[in-house]
């Protein structure tokens, strides 16, 4: 089998061992206790000799294979690493498809019960490699955001939204539901014209400028992915709406003014919680005595890093925070959180949408990179969509305001009348 390019993934390169010969009984029994680890999910494994080992207990539903030794060896002994690196470089191949493959997986991996001091401690080390500092916030985000605008435009909608999107219809296209998505957060927030934002971490500039344009406000948006933000100044220039936004090249860290709302959406998953107390005093200095803010995140359950493969390879710094973790930015400042939202199905259907727009695309993806990247790119699309399918996953939208903040709606109602705006 070819193999293929990893410089653009950062996994390392080596030699390609001899395939032939047959598994080895202690290799068996090693596959064997590797997924016994895993909660005995019904997968088959397939080895190089072509000979197979059955699940237990149950009937298969799909089919990983490892083509050489090496590979067995290296997913013997770290997993979570080196499934991603070698199915990118196509020494694991999966049958019966790769969504189901994963999802299957992760709904029977014993997950952990405990948030123990001890166990927050091993957390918080295995996060140290890549700390969110100022200089480790940039290198983090341009690892992921600065590959190129033309990348990311293949697959995404016409306002670049690289979040979550709403789906109040299941069967809305993904451009309108990225668009409910941008009211849902305004009308979360209560816009009014003539007030004023301030967005930590603002992508490609969407939700700027539709705050801008349909909820006449005006927005400084701070974000360092310099890619992002040459985009984002160029949006807002050709829609005539670069005299109401500011989009800034700097760190959330830098925020300066007072506003009306505050808003981040898909940002806080790159501070790192040793920064969350930052943030909050970020936005304690930031909000007027009225103002409101909304924090979109991807979030778990319980505390736990991510897989080591996608920190290392896709998402270098990231950490999906619980809820309990949120509250480390609220709490000290003594913030009313005011409504949580979970949206986790709706972000397993907008990965849906990316992925089937990216397969599309493949043989242009390739060319702007190597074969690995695009093995890389669909598993780090469908490995996502199986996280939020199996509930590994969460997607929390938080309000919430001052304490003495009262002029709040008596209902949602104002979330839900007349929402579906055309696209």
């Amino acid at each position: 089998m070819k193999q293929e390019k990893a410089e653009n993934l950062g996994i390392p390169s080596f030699s390609s061992p001899a395939r032939h010969g047959q598994v080895a009984t202690p290799e068996r029994w090693l596959m064997r206790q590797l997924l016994r680890s895993l909660g005995d999910p019904p997968i088959r494994v397939r080895f190089w000799d072509g000979t197979e080992m059955e699940p237990v207990p149950g009937a298969a539903r799909t089919t990983v294979v490892i083509h050489d030794r090496f590979a067995l060896w290296r997913l013997l002994s770290h997993p979570m690493l080196h499934f991603g690196d070698d199915y990118s470089l196509g020494r694991i191949e999966v049958e019966g498809g790769l969504v189901e493959f994963l999802d299957t997986v992760f709904r029977h991996t014993p997950r952990a019960r405990s948030s123990s001091p001890t166990r927050r401690q091993l957390l918080e080390r295995l996060q140290r490699a890549r700390r969110n500092t100022l200089s480790g916030s940039r290198e983090n985000i341009h690892h992921h955001y600065d590959i190129g605008n033309s990348f990311y435009r293949l697959w995404l909608d016409h306002e670049m939204q690289y979040t979550c999107a709403y789906f109040p219809d299941p069967a809305m296209t993904l451009e309108a539901a990225q668009l409910a998505k941008l009211d849902h957060v305004c009308r979360k927030l209560q816009l009014k014209p003539g007030e004023s934002v301030v967005e930590a971490g603002c992508g490609w500039g969407g939700l700027a400028r539709h705050m801008a344009r349909y909820y006449g406000v005006r927005v400084r948006a701070y974000n360092i992915s310099t890619e992002q933000v040459a985009y984002a100044r160029e949006r807002a220039a050709q829609e005539g709406l670069a005299d109401r936004i500011e989009y800034v090249l700097d760190d959330y860290r830098t925020i300066s003014g007072e506003y009306d709302a505050f808003v981040s959406v898909g940002m806080l998953e790159h501070v790192g919680t040793e920064h969350y107390h930052v943030l909050g005093g970020v936005i304690d200095r930031a909000l007027k005595a009225g103002g409101r803010g909304l924090i979109h995140s991807i979030g778990r359950n319980q505390a736990q890093p991510m897989s080591a493969w996608a920190e290392r390879r896709i998402f270098p710094g990231a950490y999906p925070p619980t809820l309990r973790e949120m509250m480390m930015i609220f709490e000290p400042y003594d913030f009313s959180v005011l409504d949580v939202e979970n949206l986790r199905l709706h972000y397993a259907r907008t990965l849906g949408h990316w992925l089937e727009r990216y397969e599309t695309h493949v043989p242009l993806v390739e060319q702007m990179f190597d074969a690995a990247f695009v093995r890389a790119w669909r598993l780090y699309l469908a490995s996502s969509i199986a996280s939020f399918t199996s509930g590994s996953l969460q997607l929390f939208q938080v309000l919430f305001a001052r304490p003495q903040q009262n002029a709040l709606p008596w209902s949602r109602a104002h979330l839900y009348h007349d929402h579906l705006r055309k696209e």
